[in-house]
C-alpha cells in the first residue's frame, strides 16, 4: 500500500473502480480502439488494463471519477503501447531466415513476368473475345452456357473462344525471346 494510504482508502478506490466499470463496461475497449488498437485485440487490452488498475489501485491519488478516468486512460494507453511493441518485435524476421535461393527468386521473377504478360494479352483482347474466354476458363462454363449468358449462339461462343486462344498464342509467340514471325 502506498505511503499515507489506508485499507479503507483502497477499498473505497476499488469500490469506485467497480462502480465505474459496471456503469460503463465497454469504456476501456472503446478507449483501446480509439488508441489505434485493432478491434480484435481491444477486449484483451481492456482486460489487461483493468487487471493492472486493480493491482495498482493504491497508486490512485483520489477515487474521484475524473481522476479515475484519466488514470484508467493512462493505463489503457500503456497497455496499447506494450501490445504495439510486442507486435513489432514478433513481426521482425531474422535476415538469415529470409534469404532465399537466388535461383528460386529468379524463377519466381520469370513466372511473374509470364503471368503479367498473359494478363496484359487477355486485357488487350476485344471484349467480344475476352468475355467468352474468361467465362470458359475462369468460370468453367460450357459453350451453350456462355452463349446463353452473352445472348449469342453456341457456335458463336465456340468460335470466339477459339479466336481468343489463337490471338493469345500469337501474342505469346511474338513475345518469346528468339522467336521470329514467319510470313
Amino acid at each position: 500500500m502506498g505511503f499515507g494510504k489506508t485499507a479503507d482508502d483502497s477499498r473505497d478506490a476499488r469500490s469506485s473502480l467497480v462502480a465505474m466499470i459496471s456503469g460503463q463496461p465497454d469504456r476501456l475497449r472503446r478507449r483501446s480502439i480509439s488508441l489505434g488498437v485493432a478491434p480484435d485485440d481491444a477486449q484483451d487490452v481492456a482486460q489487461t488494463a483493468l487487471l493492472r488498475a486493480w493491482r495498482s489501485i493504491e497508486t490512485l491519488k483520489s477515487p474521484e471519477p475524473g481522476q479515475m478516468c484519466s488514470w484508467l486512460d493512462r493505463i489503457a494507453r500503456n497497455v496499447a503501447i506494450d501490445l504495439a511493441r510486442q507486435h513489432a518485435r514478433a513481426s521482425v524476421v531474422p535476415l538469415t531466415d529470409s534469404i532465399e535461393d537466388p535461383q528460386s527468386v529468379q524463377l519466381q521473377v520469370e513466372i511473374r513476368e509470364i503471368l503479367d504478360g498473359a494478363l496484359r494479352a487477355i486485357q488487350d483482347l476485344p471484349p467480344t473475345l475476352r468475355e467468352p474466354l474468361i467465362l470458359s476458363l475462369a468460370e468453367e462454363l460450357t459453350a451453350p452456357e456462355i452463349a446463353d449468358r452473352l445472348q449469342i449462339s453456341a457456335a458463336a461462343a465456340r468460335q470466339r473462344i477459339s479466336r481468343a486462344r489463337k490471338r493469345l498464342i500469337e501474342c505469346r509467340d511474338s513475345a518469346s525471346p528468339g522467336s521470329a514471325k514467319h510470313s
